[in-house]
């Protein structure tokens, strides 16, 4: 892995005061919008504002699972899209973003969920994903160290199998990305934080920041958990996000255990084998709105339970670190990704939850679109912020999300 000093200069490149975009946030998303707005748009004048260090946020604190097999017939051709598009820009990066075909394996613990499965798998298959139920005998020989006994808390009754889906190394994504942005011509400002957006009669006219004032037509926010508290800040706009806490963990590096992501909803936990042999594992966000990313006893031994109830062989295996990130979520757990909100030029792309990962490079390249022609792309439409205002929620998850107006 090249080292940050190798792809980022030491130095900002000099703030100036005319740029063509500006986006606000040095996650994923941005970088890739960054990367399309420059490559397939030819619009070169752009910069990226992080108030910390690019990846500082959701982009170097998650487990980076990728997968396209989502609920709903808006989200899945996004996420499949956004999954083919990893070996298209390691090529096209001239970046190994380390992406592991690995496939995933849902685990299900009763009748009804194998029956809401097969909802999920033939929603995937209609679109082009692929996707199918496997029975006990076939999950048992896919994953042998799995615990396949009556007499746990949560049998294994089967798997909702995705082949399509994997792993990419998430650092690498971000400094392939921030690389090959800074290629076509893209400004990044590290330690650049924007404080306000400038508008007349009704359009955006410019960025104030910490480094000086920047005029532009166009803005994006996309800051992960932050975007909401930027956006009402600076617009007085309030958006249907909370912000909730997920946190991760690490083990010590073990020979080969299993070879595809494994997630149980039953157990709140999901857990990858990296390629150096660690188990990388995550839990269910945290229960309760909050903005902190310090890990806590309660989930470790959470992780702890559930890993070793599953995969008795993990017994005394030490978690050699931890880690936790801010996940922004919507009632529906879909993301809001919209334009001209309040004012023409500013756009919002955030409300991605735990997925934000998964859809970055998509999700980016479709915002590209959206910013350099000024018309909301189709794919696009279903994930519109008045979606709330007409009730017209998607159905990806079943569970409401904690929400209240003062967020």
């Amino acid at each position: 892995m090249a080292s940050r000093r190798s792809i980022l200069p030491d130095k900002n490149p000099p703030l100036q005061t005319v740029y063509d975009a500006v986006l606000i946030g040095g996650g994923l998303h941005n970088l890739a919008t960054a990367w399309f707005l420059a490559r397939e748009h030819g619009m070169k004048s752009v910069a990226v504002l992080e108030r910390n260090f690019v990846g500082y946020g959701g982009a170097g604190r998650n487990t980076a699972i990728v997968r396209a097999n989502q609920r709903t017939s808006e989200n899945v051709p996004l996420y499949k899209e956004a999954l083919e598009l990893w070996p298209v820009l390691t090529r096209e990066l001239d970046f190994n973003l380390m992406f592991y075909n690995c496939g995933n394996m849902n685990l299900l613990h009763s009748e009804a969920a194998i029956k809401a499965a097969r909802t999920n798998v033939a929603t995937a298959r209609f679109l082009g994903v692929e996707s199918r139920i496997l029975d006990r005998e076939e999950t048992a020989r896919r994953l042998p160290a799995l615990n396949m006994s009556d007499a746990i808390t949560h049998p294994v009754h089967g798997a909702m199998f995705h082949p399509p889906g994997g792993i990419v190394r998430h650092d690498a994504v971000v400094w392939g990305l921030a690389r090959g942005a800074l290629r076509q011509g893209v400004h990044i400002h590290q330690r650049t934080e924007a404080l306000g957006i400038e508008t007349k009669n009704g359009k955006v006219t410019g960025v104030q920041t910490s480094a000086g004032m920047i005029r532009t037509p166009r803005v994006l926010v996309s800051a992960g958990g932050y975007t909401a508290g930027l956006v009402h800040r600076m617009t007085g706009l309030k958006l249907p996000v909370s912000v909730l806490t997920i946190q991760a963990m690490v083990t010590q590096p073990l020979k080969p255990v299993f070879r595809n992501v494994v997630s149980s909803g039953a157990y709140h936990v999901y857990a990858n084998q990296t390629l150096k042999g660690e188990i990388a594992t995550g839990a269910h966000m945290d229960p309760w709105p909050n903005t902190t990313t310090r890990t806590s006893a309660g989930y470790i031994k959470h992780q702890a339970e559930a890993l070793v109830e599953l995969f008795p062989c993990l017994a005394g295996v030490k978690f050699m670190r931890s880690w936790a990130g801010l996940a922004d979520m919507t009632p529906d757990m879909a993301p809001i990704m919209d334009g001209n909100l309040p004012a023409d030029g500013f756009f919002i792309n955030c409300g991605w939850g735990y997925f934000g990962f998964k859809s970055s490079t998509a999700a980016g390249r479709y915002m590209a679109r959206y910013l350099a022609e000024n018309r909301c792309p189709e794919r696009l439409a279903p994930f519109a912020l008045n979606r709330f205002e007409n009730h017209r929620l998607m159905g990806e998850t079943a569970a409401p999300v904690l929400y209240t107006p003062d967020n």
